[in-house]
């Protein structure tokens, strides 16, 4: 069974009778390696097609689907219709030209890449697989197709009927119906990266580049075949069906996502506050709790900065009492504890007002406590009412607590039946994941009848295996991290991240690496963190605590034998180094100076 995106329940309302109809052959005629989307703008002039249909065996289709009566249709040629509507006469493009020019304008943006199209031959710069277009008359039969002869404008193995959308139908016909409508068909077979290119062109919103970068870890890979490279010059990584789908289809009010680490969380954040940004004129609330994830998030919606607001929460809470002139607590014990309540308390007072965002969108919601949520809930506008919480228990690393640990509703969050959970990891490697899910399994139990927390589930990407180091020392340990970084070309360290666990690390590794003239950025303190940006070309260092909510192709982490560190919680310390791990999309290097609790826990791991 074939599955639409946007879900079929998001669109009915904005579906016709006949586009529902439609929609529901779609999903009960088709196997489920079909893609289907309903009112998809494609191309740079965003022109909008009911149906696309990709399979990928036959080739990419687009079909218009008109609800018009016979009678209602006054006249018509090649390039019109002129049809009666609500009691007016009015005039409508062809819809098979309709149709026709949103193919072009898709096709067009497809060709552009060189994934896409054939790269010799006699078909050189054409596309891999066929395309197609037609039109679904849903309340108009074929004997009147023909007796009207609308199928001289519109050629009739390019129209599906009324009686040729029935339940009944045999689902083999139907689909030969939609496989006639190509005039040139040949049999491709989309491998599952071109199917991705072309899912990337249709979801421009969002992208995310995968650099390419030096396989540090197997000095045998050096001569590689690059064959598939140079097929993908820009390979991408886009959201799996699943989270399209659920990042199209959240519909209006209180929302909650329970994802687990690399699920595409954010992707759905920035996805979802660009459109609600484009549905109200007052501006949308993005917030975190990480300063560092605030600053990547920023850079991602740097074109609709007025639009969409993405905030720090305590930055946000000290801009709230400065713009509305409210006292600030003076610094010292609690600060931000009293900060908060400043805010808190101007908005009972009516020095700060609510409902100042139509949307507010809140990442790492595992991080917020109780009276944060509620603070923040009533900044909604009640007229939308729109609110998207995301979270994942298992990368709680503040408080006590380990999980949310009180009920959504008790804060004003109204999500009861409407909390969907991703489980499918797609940000690391099956062996990176492997090894952080293994590590940390031992403090925690993700079948246990009281844990909230999802274990994740690889997407199957493959990489190569954690490397585990010790040495003699620190100095050694920071040794062989500088020989590592300083083996790759200038142009290739934004990809490289460097997690540490306690400040005095940090400042031995900036030091060794500006004595080695290897360019760093240090996360040093929050005037850093908000400077951090992923166009940047230098290494990244910075506290594992940082690194929450950001990914980097290739990850060390360092310190790793100095953990669990006295007088901190070892549990909350096993996941800690757990998410550190988990920032990883492809190569992870953990290193220790010493035998610990975790050291020889991942040694196991590592045997």
């Amino acid at each position: 069974m074939a599955e639409l995106t946007p879900s079929l329940n998001c669109c009915l309302t904005r579906m016709t009778a006949g586009e529902k109809r439609f929609a529901r052959m779609l999903e009960s005629h088709l196997e489920d390696d079909y893609l289907c989307w309903y009112d998809l703008p494609v191309g740079l002039r965003q022109r909008y097609t009911d149906f696309i249909i990709l399979h990928p065996r036959r080739g990419l289709l687009l079909l218009e689907v008109k609800d018009w009566k016979l009678d209602s249709i006054l006249r018509f040629d090649k390039e019109s219709f002129h049809i009666i509507s609500r009691g007016k006469q009015k005039r409508a493009q062809n819809p098979l030209a309709q149709v026709r020019d949103c193919s072009h304008q898709l096709v067009n943006s497809l060709k552009t890449d060189p994934a896409l199209v054939q790269q010799e031959g006699k078909y050189q710069g054409n596309l891999l697989f066929p395309y197609a277009r037609g039109v679904v008359f849903t309340n108009i039969t074929r004997a009147e197709i023909e007796r009207s002869q609308i199928d001289l404008v519109i050629p009739p193995e390019l129209i599906i009927c009324k009686d040729e959308m029935q339940k009944s139908m045999d689902e083999e016909q139907f689909q030969k119906q939609l496989w006639d409508m190509f005039k040139h068909p040949f049999p491709p077979l989309l491998t599952l990266p071109q199917i991705d290119r072309i899912r990337w062109h249709l979801f421009p919103e969002i992208r995310l580049k995968e650099p390419t970068q030096t396989d540090l870890f197997n000095e045998e890979n050096e001569n590689a075949d690059d064959t598939v490279e140079s097929l993908f010059p820009d390979v991408v990584r886009v959201m799996d069906t699943r989270q399209e789908r659920l990042a199209r289809s959240l519909g209006d009010g209180h929302r909650v996502v329970h994802g687990v680490s690399g699920s595409g969380k954010t992707l759905i954040l920035g996805y979802r506050s660009r459109y609600l940004a484009s549905q109200s004129e007052k501006p949308v609330l993005l917030l975190c709790f990480n300063v560092a994830l605030a600053a990547s998030l920023r850079e991602m919606t740097a074109d609709i900065e007025g639009e969409v607001h993405v905030r720090h929460f305590h930055d946000w809470c000290g801009e709230q009492l400065k713009t509305y002139h409210v006292q600030k607590p003076s610094s010292g014990n609690q600060y931000f504890t009293r900060l908060v309540e400043a805010v808190i308390n101007g908005v009972a007072s009516g020095q700060i007002p609510r409902a100042q965002y139509s949307a507010v969108l809140i990442d790492e919601g595992h991080d917020f406590d109780p009276a944060w949520l509620k603070l923040i809930v009533g900044m909604i506008d009640p007229d939308t009412d729109s609110l998207l919480l995301v979270y994942d228990d298992a990368q709680s690393l503040y408080g006590k607590q380990h999980q949310l640990g009180f009920s959504l509703s008790s804060v004003g969050i109204n999500a009861r039946g409407r909390t969907t959970v991703l489980r499918l990891n797609y940000r690391n490697t099956k062996e990176v994941l492997s090894f952080a899910c293994q590590f940390v399994s031992q403090w925690w139990d993700a079948e246990a009848d009281d844990s909230t927390i999802v274990e994740p589930q690889s997407a199957g990407t493959h990489g190569p295996q954690p490397v585990l180091r010790k040495f003699e020392s620190y100095e050694d340990e920071v040794n062989h991290i500088v020989k590592v970084v300083a083996s790759i070309p200038s142009d290739e360290l934004s990809d490289v991240c460097i997690a540490y666990r306690s400040k005095w690390m940090g400042e031995k590794l900036n030091t060794a690496l500006v004595e080695n003239d290897i360019s760093v950025h240090w996360l040093k303190n929050a005037k850093e963190k908000k400077l951090l940006s992923n166009s940047d070309s230098r290494v990244k260092l910075m506290t594992m605590h940082s690194s929450k909510g950001l990914e980097f192709p290739f990850m060390i982490l360092s310190g790793a034998g100095a953990m669990p560190v006295r007088g901190f919680d070892t549990e909350t310390e096993a996941r800690l180094l757990y998410v550190a791990m988990t920032r990883s999309t492809d190569k992870l290097l953990v290193t220790a100076h010493k035998n610990s609790l975790f050291y020889d826990r991942m040694s196991q791991i590592a045997a």
